[in-house]
């Protein structure tokens, strides 16, 4: 263990960018006294759903590398059972379940990605099916029996969907117990997570005392909203940024953030002061701060988070050559058409756009444009989505606001 925390790291540790801390005082004085010389085990449970990783993830990641840096190790557990469930959680309908092939792909990649932030050296990695290939039915039941239809029906999401008629099945009540007997199976100190999963986290807290274990802490952050400003950062929503996006297109997508989101994604995702926040805010209410600056600031804080300071500040002289200065990137990728080709499978056929419907919808909303001479003065907006793209050798065509593919014949 490290020395003891002052008062200010451990006010920076339990109140920037978190939502809840079920018992406080409890907290701060484990973390003062110590675990009789042993570090705190502090918990992360996951569900390896997708391949990739959103930088709203990080902001989980961020707290438990804060929780490192105070000497005590992170517990990270693949949820490979409850990933075959499904998980409802901040849903109106239920995930679909994967297979086992798919849960070890995206356990694969998402640890690469998560371990991008949070230190491997005081990690301990663990999957469910240590402790749940042993469970048999009587297991299964007896959870069961520690909570009623009630009592579940108080999850947020559950109730909505009872409430709306949409259907709950039976499964979906196993989800927050299996989650909560990790805690049990993990002897957790602590659980941290979003604030959609207040409720498993609890269940592990109710659970554990059962078991004859002390009850853990629990901590939730803040969830960043997306690049709508007003919906959750999600990969369904189309409206993420990935953690492994190029510097170049993770500077961009931030920058189009509304200004009002700028507060949180400070808190979230950098170590900027709140001193030095609040002045941002005071100066810009005053009028004598442009919030455009202070957004670059904050792009630039977060890109060195992902990549290094040297790829933001590369990042950034090339956002204001192309917004400020009204001129196109200068690493435009050339792209060969050998014949002239519809518009919407082009963009489609080379990464532009995730499907069809979604290249119509861009090229609906004025988002596609074609550049003749390579130069940003003579744009022609296609707003067909049967337009043929001719072979133009040298014409530039920009698909929503960052991206740029150049023609080559």
């Amino acid at each position: 263990m490290k020395e003891q925390p002052s008062p200010q790291v451990l006010d920076y540790l339990l109140k920037r960018g978190v939502s809840l801390v079920e018992k406080e005082a409890d907290l701060r004085r484990m973390l003062l006294e110590g675990n009789k010389g042993q570090p705190l085990r502090v918990k992360l449970g996951v569900d390896p759903t997708h391949h990739d990783l959103t930088i709203g993830h990080a902001v989980v990641f961020r707290k438990l590398r804060q929780f490192q840096r105070l000497g005590h190790k992170t517990v990270v557990v693949i949820g490979d059972w409850t990933a075959r469930l499904g998980d409802p959680s901040g849903r109106e309908e239920a995930r679909k379940p994967l297979t086992e092939e798919q849960v070890n792909t995206n356990a694969k990649t998402y640890l690469e990605q998560f371990f991008k932030v949070v230190d491997h050296e005081q990690t301990e990695v663990r999957r469910q099916s240590e402790w749940f290939d042993t469970f048999n039915l009587g297991d299964a039941i007896k959870l069961l029996g520690y909570k009623t239809v009630a009592q579940m029906l108080e999850r947020d999401d559950f109730q909505k969907r009872y409430r709306s008629g949409v259907e709950i099945n039976l499964a979906e009540f196993m989800y927050p117990l299996l989650q909560g007997y990790d805690s049990v199976a993990l002897r957790s100190d602590i659980e941290i997570g979003g604030t959609d999963q207040t409720f498993n986290l609890l269940v592990g807290r109710d659970l554990q005392p059962i078991f004859g274990q002390a009850a853990q802490q629990i901590l939730t952050v803040n969830l960043i909203v997306g690049l709508d400003g007003v919906k959750k950062m999600g990969k369904s929503l189309d409206n993420y940024i990935a953690m492994t996006a190029p510097a170049h297109d993770m500077f961009g997508k931030l920058m189009s953030l509304p200004d009002q989101t700028m507060r949180t994604y400070f808190e979230a995702l950098t170590d900027v002061s709140d001193e030095e926040l609040t002045e941002f805010e005071r100066k810009m209410t005053e009028g004598t701060l442009n919030p455009r600056d202070v957004k670059r600031r904050m792009a630039r804080e977060i890109v060195t988070e992902f990549h290094d300071a040297s790829s933001a500040h590369e990042a950034e002289e090339a956002f204001i050559r192309q917004f400020s200065e009204r001129k196109l990137p200068m690493d435009i990728p050339d792209v060969r058409l050998t014949e002239p080709t519809n518009i919407v499978t082009f963009i489609v056929g080379h990464g532009l756009a995730a499907s069809n419907n979604k290249a119509r919808e861009l090229i609906m909303q004025g988002g596609v444009a074609l550049y003749l001479h390579g130069e940003q003065g003579d744009a022609t907006k296609i707003t067909d989505a049967e337009y043929t793209l001719g072979a133009i050798d040298g014409a530039v065509l920009k698909v929503g606001k960052r991206q740029f593919v150049r023609l080559k014949v």
